[in-house]
């Protein structure tokens, strides 16, 4: 039998035919019934979407034209007081601060040329000034560079505007120069490594109450010291400390002084004998360019062969530069006893 002819014969009851059910038409009846689902399907997603769309349309606040008026005259009001100005200033002023923190990184070649301009103007500085204190030396060394710096500016500017044909400097070079000298020059000397010390002002203050005269001389608190003591005032003697003050204080310089003539006369054989004493006889202490805090009635016995002065009379000026705690009139009384 033919594959067409291929089915399921059906036998009517009243025996008036027969029907036949190929598979042909019953893919077709399935292919329909899944059609009507898709389609049913479809519907029904459509309708969601329809009553979704419609419950947010239902949501929107509609304004009366009253709210609305007033709504655009409150955008107007606050525009009208926004301070257009004031901003434009702040954005300009950014802008300028912007520019200015722009530091000019220089290349290694043109920092190392500064630092060789630098170095041989101090050099020539100090082949022609070998006199004078410490603080002219700074002075005239701050003084050097900063001229220094003015000329070395006026040369770029003009190289920078096309003044000089015969320069080895590129216009860019010439400009980062002039940025440098000009508004970055404590920028470039930290980073080419050139410091000069700080000069240290120094004024001596008179406390004295008026129509107190000066005397002439200086009254030591404290019994009087015998002549074989030989008291020096605002004087600091060196030598090998045999008794340290710090430990050692006496009530009065006279005290002090026979402490160091009772070391010498008690002495071992090949101990060093006191020759020496010092004594702080300021209620505030005493200066010392060591680390200790010197205080009041500290006495020190000293040993040395050939005596030798630290300090007398006044501090000098180049010594308070670099000690800038350090009084004008040096504190200490000395004597050097068994000469």
């Amino acid at each position: 039998m033919a594959r067409s002819d291929w089915g399921i014969q059906l036998q009517s009851r009243s025996g008036g035919g027969k029907w036949i059910c190929s598979y042909k038409k019953i893919t077709i009846l399935v292919c329909l019934f899944n059609i009507a689902i898709a389609l049913y399907c479809l519907r029904s997603l459509y309708a969601s979407l329809y009553i979704y769309s419609g419950s947010v349309g239902r949501n929107i606040v509609v304004y009366k034209p009253d709210q609305i008026r007033k709504m655009e005259e409150s955008n107007q009001i606050r525009k009208s007081y926004k301070p257009v100005e004031l901003m434009k200033l702040v954005k300009g002023l950014e802008g300028e601060f912007s520019s200015e923190n722009l530091e000019v990184e220089l290349p290694q070649h043109l920092k190392q040329k500064i630092i060789d301009e630098v170095l041989e103007r101090l050099g020539s500085l100090n082949s022609r000034s070998t006199n004078g204190s410490h603080s002219q030396g700074i002075a005239m060394e701050r003084e050097a560079v900063e001229n220094w710096r003015k000329e070395k500016l006026e040369e770029v500017k003009l190289v920078s505007v096309g003044g000089i044909s015969n320069s080895t400097l590129s216009d860019k070079e010439a400009g980062m120069l002039v940025k440098a000298l000009e508004s970055d020059w404590a920028v470039l000397v930290e980073e080419i490594g050139l410091w000069i010390p700080v000069e240290v002002v120094n004024e001596e203050h008179n406390d004295k109450p008026d129509g107190i005269e000066d005397s002439e001389e200086e009254i030591l608190p404290g019994r009087p010291l015998p002549p074989e003591c030989k008291p020096e005032l605002h004087t600091d003697y060196d030598g090998s400390a045999v008794r340290w003050g710090l430990t050692h204080h006496k009530d009065s310089a006279a005290d002090c002084c026979q402490a160091c003539l009772d070391h010498a006369k008690h002495a071992k054989e090949g101990e060093k004998k006191c020759n020496i004493w010092v004594y702080c006889p300021s209620e505030f202490g005493c200066h010392s360019p060591d680390i200790y805090q010197h205080k009041h009635q500290e006495c020190w016995l000293k040993y040395a062969e050939k005596p030798k002065l630290n300090f007398k009379d006044r501090y000098p000026e180049w010594y308070r530069n670099s000690h800038p705690s350090a009084p004008v009139i040096v504190p200490w009384v000395s004597g050097v006893v068994g000469a």
